[in-house]
């Protein structure tokens, strides 16, 4: 699909949630890293689905089972063409997390008590928790890649780590969604592979901003959720290299993944539906699907010229505000904003934001061992996309500024 310009009015108005007020002001919504905005045509894709194609796929030969399935494959398609990867390697979950327990789960058995997994102190919970079960279980050990005081990653320790380590697995993030800092991850993937280390690198904040080519990237397995990429939630998947995908333990079984059952065994298809069971969120990919045909349309460069105008504006005007403490890496980020104001409470400011119209996220963000690392018990996320404006910024800052004045 051909690019188009990149007409910030005419976008806006694609995403009826953004053209509305909230506590009598306009909404500005900031809080992408927790889920973005959907365009009309994404809304439209689920409910015409709902309305004339429901059914269920890949079990009926009648016409609205094939439709259904035609367009659920051909969403398949379409995101590994948006990653650049073959559609038989692209796994439907129900997003990120449950693509990391996925992989955590069906690596069990390639992990004994002699090897290490490597994370770090920047990832999500969802690519903590997974591989702490799994060297629990195994007797493998967890070690985390060094991390700076300022939550940057000095790549020559990171790489030294890593060459001797000889893990067996590195679960590494595209980009922090506390922070919005992008991994600078070639280097680091060069490194585990010279030794043999898989790689898996969870994509939740990168697929939409970045949008990797994941063949060029080198990574061996990558994690996205659908509801961060402007699709439907309940919806994402991973990608793996095809052999690695069918070395894996089934997470779940049952129907659909199934190649042959007798009452003693059971054998497997192989992937994807090998880690398919069961009835899928149809409508969610078919949404998906309509998700990925926007952002295809979009021209890539344009976008993050946008994005990186914004954030820059953005971190240009908080750093004035007296007391205002930013975690962010302001030179490498994909546009979030962490930040505390003195000592107040980042519940109480973004509460009293709230009042205001401006939708930002307070808390660890699920990040703990991060926030433990900066010393503090968790921050105000202000989390930009390609909708919003500098007006948003004006309105953010402005009724930040009335916020601290309530406060002090």
């Amino acid at each position: 699909m051909p690019s188009q310009e990149f007409d910030i009015t005419k976008i806006r108005n694609d995403f009826p949630t953004l053209n509305q007020t909230l506590n009598g002001n306009p909404l500005v919504y900031l809080d992408s890293g927790a889920t973005s905005q959907k365009p009309q045509s994404v809304i439209d894709a689920t409910t015409r689905f709902y309305n004339l194609g429901n059914a269920n796929v890949h079990r009926g030969r009648h016409t609205l089972s094939e439709r259904a399935t035609e367009q659920y494959e051909a969403a398949r398609l379409k995101t590994a063409d948006y990653f650049n990867v073959n559609a038989k390697e692209i796994v439907w979950t129900k997003g990120a997390t449950e693509a990391l327990n996925l992989l955590a789960h069906g690596l069990q058995r390639q992990i004994t008590g002699e090897d290490t997994v490597l994370i770090t102190p920047l990832e999500h919970h969802a690519n903590i928790v997974p591989w702490q079960v799994l060297t629990q279980n195994t007797g493998a050990t967890l070690s985390a890649l060094p991390l700076e005081q300022n939550a940057t990653f000095n790549i020559a320790r990171c790489i030294d780590m890593i060459t001797h380590t000889k893990a067996k697995v590195m679960c590494i993030s595209q980009a922090s969604n506390a922070l919005g800092n992008i991994t600078n991850l070639a280097p680091l993937i060069a490194a585990a592979k010279a030794v043999g280390t898989l790689v898996v690198v969870d994509g939740a904040q990168g697929a939409m901003h970045l949008r990797p080519n994941l063949k060029q990237l080198g990574c061996d397995f990558y994690v996205f959720s659908a509801h961060k990429m402007l699709g439907p939630t309940g919806v994402g998947g991973l990608y793996g290299r095809y052999e690695l995908l069918n070395a894996l333990t089934p997470y779940q079984t049952g129907g659909e993944m199934i190649d042959t059952v007798t009452l003693e065994k059971s054998s497997y298809r192989d992937a994807p539906a090998k880690f398919e069971t069961g009835t899928p969120n149809i409508a969610g990919v078919i949404g998906f699907s309509a998700a990925i045909d926007y952002l295809s349309a979009l021209n890539i460069e344009q976008l993050q010229r946008h994005e990186q105008a914004i954030f820059n504006y953005a971190a240009t005007q908080l750093s004035k505000i007296d007391g205002i403490t930013i975690y962010s890496d302001l030179n490498n980020n994909i546009g979030t904003l962490s930040f505390n104001y003195k000592s107040e409470h980042h519940y109480d400011l973004a509460t009293l934001l709230d009042g205001f119209g401006i939708a930002v996220r307070s808390g660890h963000h699920c990040t703990q061992p991060l926030m433990h690392h900066l010393g503090v018990k968790g921050t105000v996320r202000a989390s930009f996309a390609f909708y919003n404006t500098h007006q948003d910024v004006d309105n953010f800052i402005n009724a930040l500024k009335e916020t601290i004045e309530l406060l002090d």
